[in-house]
């Protein structure tokens, strides 16, 4: 059976088998909620626009999970009579589920197109992705409203989906489905991590993604990353101590605030956590350097995410690189750390002349820093589940500890990895705010 590790990681798979549609006139349409993180990574691999086409699923009212239908924008509406039959619904049953279905569509539509167009799909290649399809309902709406919208060929695209409901999914020219298991229970038995998508990071990517296709000012030929006038959005290779560090780098500006995010483990730049706070950074005008401290050999090895020496060595490594790049020179740095990450964060902020504005904790193990946190000068934010009572004893005293300023900040109902809903946005907003008053994020940068 074929599983994936999150969404992000199904979005990479679908956009590598998708690739030969690359340098065509492509529109990504992500699925709210949870087919927008696997359409953004397939709007990068394309190098496409990205875009949403807001469905609601009609549930059977004694069984709401299960799809008799689903309605979209445009008042697009498919339903199964099959199962409308088989369950005895008459018509005033039916309405009154799409009546309040359509209320929810409605607001979700109005958040998800606030201050931003739709993408224009006249006469264009619409690629529909989900992160998977069950019944197909949602799907075939969705192929629908592209149509009506001016779409010439209209594609889908989703990780998984049984072979019966793929075939369903008439409205589409196309159908790209990487794996149709013979016993298909339901989508979420093919992620290890299928946590709720939240609108807020719907948001986030719909925002990165409208950023990425700005008009880039003008830089001298072949600048590599950070040497042009121009803004920055791309992987980068960093050289540490004998290893290759793995990063993405996003930099809207020359001298732009930018935030290095520090965690034990060597896939930080994967974690779809990580990756929701950075959109959010980068929507306050923050730049971003996503960084895996390991490589993936070294991470194998369990001791190596412990290794807070390690850690910290390789943090100061990549940002004496990203201050030598010429965009990045004048650019005031904040570092944002998470489990282990985070005592790196401060062992490192305690060096001699660490060059550190701000740092930020999520989740984080500042009590690794050991005796070193009372010579930490940067401004320090600990953010803390209020059902991580470990680890919240654990910052309490690294609080204590701290003779710069520093705030501890819990929040509610939050566990260690924040997957309860709402709770990662809290977090993500609390360093939005912590960052932007200690490193700056109006024009020109700088701290303000």
């Amino acid at each position: 059976m074929t599983i994936y590790e999150d969404r992000v990681d199904a979005g990479r798979q679908l956009a590598r088998r998708l690739l030969p549609l690359r340098g065509q006139d492509v529109v990504v349409l992500g699925l709210p909620r949870g087919g927008v993180p696997v359409a953004h990574q397939v709007a990068m691999a394309l190098d496409a626009p990205l875009d949403v086409i807001v469905v609601r699923k009609l549930g059977v009212p004694s069984q709401p999970e299960l799809a008799m239908g689903a309605i979209g924008e445009e008042g697009a509406r498919v339903l199964d009579e099959r199962t409308v039959r088989y369950f005895g619904l008459g018509e005033e049953q039916v309405a009154a589920v799409e009546e309040r279905e359509r209320a929810v569509l409605e607001e979700r539509t109005t958040r998800f197109r606030e201050g931003r167009e739709r993408v224009d799909l006249t006469g264009r290649t619409a690629l529909v992705v989900d992160d998977g399809i069950a019944t197909g309902a949602t799907a075939r709406v969705a192929c629908r409203i592209a149509r009506q919208l001016g779409a010439a060929r209209v594609v889908l695209a989703v990780p998984v989906a049984p072979e019966e409901a793929v075939a369903r999914v008439v409205e589409a020219d196309e159908v790209v489905c990487l794996a149709t298991p013979h016993f298909f229970t339901a989508v979420g038995y093919h992620y290890r991590d299928f946590s709720p998508t939240d609108d807020d990071e719907v948001v986030a990517l719909l925002d990165a993604a409208a950023r990425r296709h700005l008009p880039q000012l003008p830089g001298p030929p072949g600048a590599g990353a950070g040497g042009g006038a121009g803004p920055v959005d791309q992987d980068v290779r960093i050289p540490a101590g004998g290893a290759d560090l793995e990063g993405h780098l996003v930099l809207p500006r020359p001298g732009a605030g930018v935030v290095v995010f520090a965690h034990g483990s060597g896939s930080s730049r994967h974690s779809p956590r990580n990756r929701y706070v950075a959109e959010v950074l980068q929507g306050a005008g923050l730049g971003t350097l996503l960084l895996d401290l390991l490589t993936p050999r070294e991470e194998a090895d369990r001791a190596n995410v412990f290794d807070i020496g390690l850690l910290a060595q390789r943090l100061g490594a990549a940002t004496a690189w990203l201050q030598q790049l010429p965009a990045a020179a004048s650019s005031p740095v904040g570092w944002f750390g998470a489990s282990t990450g985070a005592g790196a964060a401060l062992w490192a902020a305690a060096e001699l002349g660490a060059r550190v504005r701000a740092v930020v904790s999520r989740g984080g193990r500042p009590d690794l820093a050991g005796p070193r946190l009372g010579e930490v000068r940067a401004p320090t934010l600990l953010v803390v589940g209020g059902e991580d009572p470990e680890v919240l004893a654990l910052n309490r005293r690294a609080a204590q500890m701290l003779h710069c300023p520093h705030r501890l900040v819990v929040v509610p109902g939050a566990t260690h990895l924040f997957e309860e809903p709402g709770t990662l946005a809290q977090a993500a907003e609390l360093a939005r705010d912590w960052f932007t008053d200690h490193l700056g994020a109006g024009e020109g940068g700088g701290p303000r």
